[in-house]
């Protein structure tokens, strides 16, 4: 089955050599979604817990034009400019996976776009 690509204005339009997603056997995977909010060049404002509710967005955005959705998300792989920040932004993700939360790696990054302080990339199940 081939790989499809999926874009949307629900998310920030990609300026690379990348697509906002891809659908591949079975699942979909997100490009990083950084907390800029679509339609724009603007990062949403507010510190980290704004940036990581921009970002989540973003990637439901995402999954949402692919057929899938948040509470399909199987992994997440979070890049944080500052480590220091991990309890503020634990606490707005836990909001956007209630219960069964995917499985999820956290790194510290030495820099993100544009000054980002967050940076989600996840692959969810898309039945």
């Amino acid at each position: 089955m081939p790989k499809q690509v999926i874009s949307t204005d629900k998310a920030p339009a990609a300026v690379g050599a990348y697509s906002q997603g891809i659908i591949a056997n079975g699942f979909v995977y997100t490009a990083g979604q950084i907390p800029l909010i679509p339609g724009t060049s603007t990062l949403r404002e507010g510190g980290i817990r704004a940036q990581t509710r921009q970002s989540l967005h973003n990637i439901k955005g995402v999954l949402e034009a692919a057929g899938s959705g948040m509470d399909k998300v199987v992994k997440t792989t979070v890049f944080l400019a500052d480590i220091n920040d991990f309890a503020e932004f634990n606490a707005v993700y836990a909001e956007a996976f209630p219960e069964k939360p995917p499985a999820r790696s956290t790194v510290q990054a030495g820099g993100l776009p544009l000054g980002a302080l967050v940076e989600i990339e996840a692959i969810a199940l898309l039945e």
